[in-house]
């Protein structure tokens, strides 16, 4: 397959970007070949891609477990609002983990779960609950590598994010905002005090990859 690819999110940045785009060229190529795979045998195929790919494929809401491409889906109430600071230089997911590892002197506990409190924000639809219940395992780490990272999730929350926190391996930080105004404020702020140039909104859940336009394909 012949593909052009348009990104809009930055390489090594912690978001997924390279899976969500694996999930696309999946479908895209379903549908270019007409070989209408089971949605079960796309996502067969995506796992065997990425720990990421699947969860580009289904989207929505949902909790990963093994590597990530096991997904249980999640009840989720209303629309959640983002405002993302980009860095302007990636972050080794390696070198991270490699971090993790040090800071944790190779203790590996039990399968992590999501919070009790998380998953109910998420069922009652409360932002400011979800905020305060945002937490990665990996931030710690990526702080360490990138102590502006820390600066920069504080200064977030001083402009008043709801909660702020290391998207992936970073060294994105994420910060969740009341609503669409509120985001437009936070970023306005962010990039206004010198701490962030490059922001970016989102809104969610959304659906997973899909065809928006047959024509374009060959």
């Amino acid at each position: 397959a012949d593909l052009r690819l348009h990104k809009g999110i930055p390489v090594a940045g912690g978001m997924a970007g390279g899976s969500a785009d694996a999930a696309a060229a999946l479908v895209a190529c379903d549908a270019a070949w007409r070989t209408a795979l089971p949605r079960t045998e796309l996502t067969a195929l995506a796992a065997e891609l990425g720990s990421d790919v699947s969860f580009g494929l289904v989207g929505g809401t949902a909790v990963g477990s093994g590597r990530g491409e096991r997904l249980t889906p999640a009840l989720a109430r209303g629309e959640y609002h983002w405002v993302l600071a980009l860095a302007e230089t990636g972050l080794s997911t390696p070198e991270v983990y490699a971090e993790f590892d040090r800071l944790t002197a190779g203790r590996v506990g039990a399968e992590p779960r999501v919070s009790d409190e998380l998953m109910q924000a998420l069922r009652r639809g409360d932002a400011t609950a979800l905020g305060a219940a945002l937490s990665n395992d990996l931030q710690a780490a990526a702080f360490s590598l990138r102590p502006e990272l820390s600066d920069l999730a504080d200064v977030g929350i001083e402009d008043g994010a709801l909660g702020a926190v290391v998207s992936g391996s970073g060294p994105t930080i994420a910060f969740l905002v009341r609503d669409h105004e509120h985001g437009l404020d936070l970023a306005v702020a962010l990039t206004a005090s010198g701490a962030c140039e490059v922001v970016k909104r989102a809104h969610g859940p959304v659906h997973g990859a899909r065809v928006a336009d047959l024509s374009r394909l060959g």
